[in-house]
């Protein structure tokens, strides 16, 4: 596979994984340097709440913080949720270019024709809010809000589809093929969950040793929260990159568009319009 190209057939779970990792790498630069900021900022807000509520260094919550715990539980599944569909703007645009054997310069990824930047604002915070809510429900709604609506940023920005049509798309492709596309975006969100979680609590422990004493609280946060920042303005844009591509991929699976391109290749007729979706 061409580095950053998205292969114009179907794809295997292991394909799909590749070619997003591929994209990423390719648009690595501008990706990264938006989830920098956007992980910072999650970390900024989420580390009040877990000075006040969480038991380093495995989250277990104070009997007398059950309430203040699960806010922070929300607040953290909700911007999760937010920045991944902001990130998913992006992706989308170097995907839909990748598809076509393009690639996108970094300036043309941040261009603000074409982004559909309010729309994909507004789809983040929906998803953002949802996310959160399901979250405070008992955790089990969350599974169905993350699975549903993970397609709305390329539906916007691939298919050209208004925000509600966007996310019924979302939700309409993410059950095709006997659930596919869901069961694909929470499997590589609890993959990389795994490592998100191993390297925030696992710093914790070697800094002990080094300094010879126990942390504070606040330290402990502080420290696990720079690592899940770091770690996050990686798997962010992956995860982004995974739904951009799963997105394409499903479209091909279901409505045949790599033949569209095919032929519309063959007739000298501009591919990129069979991207959209009338």
């Amino acid at each position: 596979m061409q580095a950053g190209t998205v292969p114009l057939r179907p794809l295997t779970v292991g394909e799909l994984l590749d070619a997003a990792v591929a994209l990423f790498r390719t648009n690595a630069r501008p990706l990264l340097l938006v989830a920098v900021l956007l992980a910072a900022a999650e970390q900024a807000l989420l580390y009040p709440l877990r000075i006040d509520t969480a038991k380093p260094p495995y989250m277990v919550p104070y009997d007398d913080a059950l309430d203040w715990y699960w806010v922070m539980i929300g607040v953290g599944f909700a911007t999760e949720a937010l920045i991944i569909t902001l990130l998913g703007g992006l992706t989308a645009r170097a995907a839909g270019s990748a598809l076509l054997g393009e690639r996108l310069p970094p300036r043309a990824l941040f261009a603000p024709r074409g982004s559909r930047l309010g729309w994909v604002l507004a789809v983040a915070v929906f998803f953002g809010l949802t996310a959160g809510v399901a979250a405070l429900a008992c955790f089990a709604p969350w599974f169905v809000v993350y699975a549903l609506i993970g397609f709305a940023a390329p539906a916007l920005v691939i298919d050209r589809v208004n925000p509600f049509r966007a996310v019924g798309r979302s939700v309409a492709m993410s059950v095709r093929v006997g659930l596919r596309g869901a069961g694909v975006r929470l499997l590589a969100y609890f993959g990389w969950a795994t490592v998100r979680l191993a390297l925030g609590f696992g710093t914790i422990g070697p800094l002990e040793l080094l300094t010879g004493s126990a942390l504070d609280n606040a330290t402990v946060w502080l420290v696990a929260g720079f690592a899940w920042t770091v770690v996050n303005a990686v798997v962010y844009p992956i995860l982004a990159s995974l739904d951009a591509v799963l997105h394409l991929e499903t479209r091909m699976r279901t409505e045949g568009l790599d033949i569209a391109i095919g032929r519309a290749r063959a007739t000298g007729r501009p591919p990129a319009a069979e991207l959209v979706v009338t």
